[in-house]
């Protein structure tokens, strides 16, 4: 049943895909000699269809995942999740599409004001009664109307639209490493302002990774890039390798997620269980998945709404359904590596490159949390996960790229 449904889903999206591309039409005219083209602008339908599917089924699969502790936490108010979501997806849509219709140029002009109102926001929940404390961890803002919202989100779409702009703005100079290096420390900045004021360093490193794909794309020698990444790489192994055997007793709780990652069995009471529970869900689930609604572990598996909901996916949908979600996942990155290569100019194609980057880095260190292929950061799945900022933002970021797509002409 479970195949057959997913089976479906995927011809409902390529019938709906046959109409996705609207490349430029061309009407010739003859005067004379002369011939005289009329444009008409592209928009990446493909896209917006994909990001639809991607919220509609993350909705499914949130309500599916939390109604149960819903229940529980809410006097009885299965819903509470997914209909906070589903607002937050809505306003979302309706954020998207007016920015779709905006000339991405003009982001350029407000590249600083996002970048300083992500400090100036972070800092008020660093240093104000505004800020608010949950799971140990202050990063949330309180607003209006009991709403809650993560400062450190607009930190991703700040650097999507300020690194960018200050490539384009340095020219040919950016060649230059001082140069490189001072446009660099912008984007690093704010990532340690990430850390540093919301204590948040699972979004620092995105931040920081969104930076330097950007970097990475728009700089002409990309082997020295590579050779540092492989360095860096080759240095934190080393670096595990030595605190698996000296940190025992640390009382520092991201050291001792390592040890939870290397031993999770071990420490169940530090993280472990919820890891361990995880990969239970996975395996449980089988290649076609116990079905829609029948989860067992989603019951144990602290906040699994969050940062763990593929694995209860992957126990409900089986293995196959992950294989749909991430395929789809791996449609939208090639849509966003569409748009980047055929946008008119630098500025659009950086920006739609460091949107690429971040969801591409959201999903893969997501997916390697819940196999516990590196230490838990809570990083969530991308418009799968709760979280109404992220949605909201996300949503954003798509809608800057079907700007971009909008401006978009082939010559036929």
């Amino acid at each position: 049943m479970i195949f057959l449904e997913n089976c479906s889903l995927l011809v409902v999206f390529h019938i709906i895909s046959r109409y996705n591309w609207e490349y430029e039409y061309r009407e010739i005219h003859s005067i004379g000699e002369k011939k005289v083209a009329k444009k008409r602008r592209y928009f990446d339908y493909s896209l917006l269809t994909i990001v639809i599917f991607l919220v509609c089924f993350g909705l499914v699969m949130l309500y599916s995942t939390s109604s149960y502790s819903a229940q529980i936490d809410f006097d009885g108010n299965s819903m509470y999740y997914v209909l906070r979501q589903g607002l937050f997806s809505i306003a979302g849509f309706a954020g998207m599409l007016l920015v779709a219709k905006i000339d991405y140029h003009y982001f350029s002009k407000l590249a600083w004001m996002a970048y300083w109102g992500a400090f100036a926001l972070m800092a008020l929940v660093r240093f104000t009664p505004l800020g608010l404390e949950f799971n140990h961890a202050r990063r949330w803002l309180r607003m209006p109307f009991g709403f809650t919202i993560q400062p450190s989100e607009l930190a991703k779409i700040a650097v999507i639209v300020l690194i960018p702009f200050l490539i384009c703005k340095v020219g040919k100079h950016f060649k230059n490493i001082k140069v490189l290096g001072k446009v660099f420390l912008w984007g690093a900045a704010i990532a340690g302002g990430v850390y540093i004021l919301t204590d948040n360093l699972s979004t620092a490193i995105i931040v920081l990774g969104i930076v330097c794909v950007v970097i990475f794309v728009a700089h002409h020698k990309t082997g020295f890039w590579l050779g540092l990444a492989g360095g860096g790489l080759s240095l934190i192994g080393v670096f595990v390798y030595i605190l698996d055997s000296v940190m025992d007793t640390s009382e520092s709780f991201r050291l001792r997620r390592i040890l939870v990652w290397l031993h999770p069995e071990e420490y169940l009471a530090d993280g472990g269980f919820q890891v361990m529970q995880g990969l239970y869900a996975i395996g449980s689930g089988g290649f076609f998945g116990k079905g829609l609604g029948n989860s067992a572990q989603k019951m144990v598996i602290p906040e699994a709404q969050n940062d763990m909901i593929l694995a209860v996916i992957c126990e409900e949908l089986g293995v196959f359904g992950a294989i749909v979600l991430l395929t789809m996942f791996g449609i939208l990155l090639y849509r966003l590596m569409f748009i980047a290569q055929n946008a008119p100019d630098m500025y659009g194609s950086l920006m739609v490159t460091g949107i690429f980057a971040h969801i591409a880095l959201q999903v893969v260190l997501n997916v390697a949390v819940v196999l516990n292929v590196i230490p838990t950061t809570g990083i969530t799945l991308p418009f799968i996960s709760y979280g109404g900022t992220s949605m909201v933002f996300l949503l954003a970021e798509m809608g800057i790229a079907l700007s971009v797509s909008n401006r978009i002409e082939f010559d036929e």
